[in-house]
């Protein structure tokens, strides 16, 4: 199961993505641009089922 994402911006107002473990604490920050880019470049299980 796909972690959930929190949105925030940076003082400098850059879009950030954070990632909580169970009891809240920050496991991963990263930039939504950075993110996105990791997200176009992986396929899901149901797109390689159709190929």
């Amino acid at each position: 199961m796909a972690r959930k994402r929190t949105t925030h911006r940076s003082v400098s107002g850059t879009k950030l993505y954070a990632v909580r473990d169970s009891k809240g604490r920050f496991v991963d920050i990263q930039t939504y641009k950075r993110a996105h880019a990791a997200d176009l470049r992986k396929t899901s299980k149901s797109e390689k089922k159709k190929k």
